[in-house]
């Protein structure tokens, strides 16, 4: 008898591994995709994944749902090891009911949530999707806005990557929007509130579900996701390596590597690798990376607000939330996207106790209506906030222009930078030279003999005593010039010091951020 129970187990957890059938599973590979099991297999280290409520099933018996069984009920759910670590996940199962969510799918992945925040483990969510069981109606309702309360309360406790590895369409979209990360892949994902076909009825707009809501849409124009990944392979693997820059929940720090890349390097080639011409443009990213460990730099957000740069490095192993202007993209303006961008980036890093290091090259806000139309006061603002409120140790490192709202914007010492460094090329100063002098010594010009050449030559002067890192030095904003090529050493060597950094804010409930 007990022989025969164990064969009876066996087999039905054969049935549910077989997901959706062989027929499902060939189409699913025919669309490029991996199943849900497949994907959970790549994300965790080998034989380490606990399968959790594989027996859930549906009970609705509306429109003949009572004869229809759907394995694991369309979502895997379990934890296991990530690089040695706890990670919980849920894989949406195309291959099952298209992956529909009804009642007791949306319960299993509010478990996962709700279990992970127990014991303070990230979780992953891969999503691939036909969306709400229609058969279940407002049970399926139900089921989204279970999750969606689920992620809210885990924001900030629990780092929540979402994958979209297929479809996600309508409310579903909404779980992902509420995740700290979203990762899309190119060509087999899309996200969108209303799919092409309405769109085309109500507004007579004609859009492909690609152009409307594609990895590139999303990672460019929209900026809804952080990363785009060119299969799911290579979406999983670019998983873990996010995982590797994070804690695991609000009360630890990220795991430090081993550094063998050496900490008190001179690097020469940062002496010379900002352009004479102070309107001349470089990129930005070739100093983070002089920076940082064996010039390792994971980009959050590449193709979105590429004014703006985010994203992960270490300094002698420890992890690094970069904020950076890009001079080669509008100046390195700031505008709606850029504060956005940087915003929310500034913020994740502070629930997750990860330091910021803040290289700033800024003339300023983009000036135009439309700038102003879209609200940059508001947007701009939110930068603001995110840096004044962030309490985890705040570097600012200034290598050219820090010019007006914009230097303060980019976290100077008034919005709570711990340390700030520039290089002797810094021009620290309300505007630019041009049009200072323009302004101060508008009449001198004007009854000049030859106004241009005097023009110039006020240019000159108020660059040379104003244009420059020291007078900012003078009253303490800036706690030390230093030669570029020392930039790593200083660096590792302030982090190091702020490690103990403790500092509180006001009880209060919350703040109002001007979002």
């Amino acid at each position: 008898m007990a022989f025969n129970k164990l064969d009876d187990l066996r087999e039905r957890k054969q049935k549910i591994e077989a997901a959706g059938g062989a027929k499902r599973v060939e189409k699913q590979h025919a669309a490029g995709k991996l199943t849900a099991r497949e994907r959970i297999n790549l994300l965790f280290d080998e034989n380490t994944f606990v399968e959790i409520d594989a027996f859930v099933t549906h009970r609705c018996t509306n429109f003949g749902m009572e004869s229809q069984e759907l394995p694991a009920e369309g979502v895997i759910t379990g934890y296991g090891k990530v690089d040695g670590r706890l990670v919980y996940a849920y894989a949406q199962d195309f291959t099952v009911s298209g992956g529909s969510l009804g009642e007791m799918h949306a319960n299993k992945i509010c478990k996962v949530l709700e279990n992970a925040l127990k014991v303070g483990a990230p979780v992953v969510g891969l999503n691939d999707s036909g969306g709400a069981r229609i058969q279940e109606a407002v049970d399926a309702l139900s089921g989204y806005g279970k999750i969606f309360f689920q992620n809210t309360i885990a924001s900030g406790v629990i780092p929540q990557i979402t994958a979209i590895m297929g479809p996600c369409a309508g409310g579903a979209v909404y779980s992902p929007a509420l995740t700290d990360f979203i990762f899309m892949v190119d060509q087999t994902s899309q996200m969108f509130i209303t799919g092409p076909q309405v769109i085309k009825t109500v507004t007579g707009e004609e859009v492909s579900a690609e152009a409307l809501g594609g990895a590139m849409t999303h990672n460019s124009v929209s900026g809804v996701a952080h990363f785009m990944s060119a299969n799911d392979e290579a979406c999983i693997a670019d998983i873990r390596r996010l995982l590797s820059f994070l804690p695991s929940n609000n009360l630890e720090t990220a795991p430090v590597f081993e550094c063998t890349d050496d900490i008190n390097k001179i690097v020469e080639e940062l002496n010379t690798i900002i352009p004479d011409n102070p309107n001349k443009p470089y990129d930005i990213i070739d100093v983070i990376r002089l920076i940082a460990d064996h010039g390792d730099f994971e980009e959050v957000q590449p193709n979105f607000a590429r004014n703006m740069v985010t994203g992960f490095i270490r300094i002698n192993g420890q992890s690094i939330g970069i904020v950076a202007n890009q001079p080669k993209v509008l100046a390195g303006c700031l505008d709606v996207n850029a504060s956005d961008k940087a915003g929310r980036f500034i913020r994740t890093c502070d629930a997750f106790n990860i330091p910021l290091l803040n290289i700033v090259d800024v003339p300023g806000f983009l000036p135009g209506t439309a700038q102003e139309y879209g609200g940059i006061i508001r947007h701009g603002a939110k930068m603001l906030y995110a840096f004044s409120e962030a309490t985890v140790p705040k570097v600012t490192l200034i290598v050219r222009k820090a010019y007006g709202g914009s230097y303060l914007a980019m976290c100077s010492k008034d919005l709570g930078a711990d340390v700030v460094l520039a290089w002797p090329n810094a021009e620290i100063a309300v505007m630019g030279p041009q049009g200072a002098a323009n302004i101060i010594f508008r009449n001198d010009i004007k009854d000049a003999e030859d106004p241009v050449v005097m023009r110039q030559q006020k240019i000159e002067e108020y660059t040379a005593e104003f244009a420059t890192p020291y007078k900012a030095a003078e009253r303490g904003f800036v706690d030390d010039v230093i030669e570029p090529s020392s930039t790593r050493p200083r660096l590792a060597d302030a982090f190091d010091m702020l490690a103990s950094k403790r500092e509180s804010r006001p009880a209060k409930k919350h703040g109002n951020i001007p979002l």
